[in-house]
């Protein structure tokens, strides 16, 4: 399940990396967790956060409550969440495609070049996803855990 990009949320590695540990603190916490204790836990800047948090609520992968008792909570169990869900959540791939295919400009051969480009990123971004599907976040924790 796909949505379209939260604006704000950068579509980049670093937020995949922050989106993996913000779920895995909260699979370790098993309950409820405000984004300012997520920030906190893991040192990131909390509005870039709670962009990510949002991306991952949009797909129902967790959902947030308001108020003095609010935060972030898992809807679906960790151990069905797949890493391959998470990273195509935040559009990792279309924003590298975008940057390679921009960058590939109108000259002579440029167009031929897109093209291919464009062919080996989808071959790179079918693996990416099929790596990412066989783990979940639970697989995440239980690895940390014992790692």
């Amino acid at each position: 399940m796909m949505s379209k990009k939260p604006i704000g949320c950068p579509s980049t590695y670093k937020s995949f990396s922050l989106a993996l540990q913000a779920l895995t603190t909260l699979a370790v916490h098993a309950g409820t967790c405000s984004s300012s204790d997520l920030a906190a836990s893991l040192k990131a800047d909390p509005t870039l956060l709670r962009r990510i948090l949002k991306a991952l609520s949009l797909e129902g992968m967790i959902e947030s409550r308001e108020g003095r008792d609010g935060g972030y909570r898992f809807v679906r169990s960790a151990d069905h969440i797949t890493l391959a869900e998470v990273y195509s959540c935040l559009h990792i791939h279309r924003a590298v495609t975008d940057s390679m295919l921009d960058a590939a400009k109108e000259h002579c051969g440029g167009a031929a070049l897109k093209a291919v480009f464009s062919e080996v990123l989808d071959e790179i971004e079918q693996s990416t996803l099929k790596v990412l599907s066989s783990y979940t976040v639970g697989d995440m924790v239980r690895k940390a855990e014992t790692g």
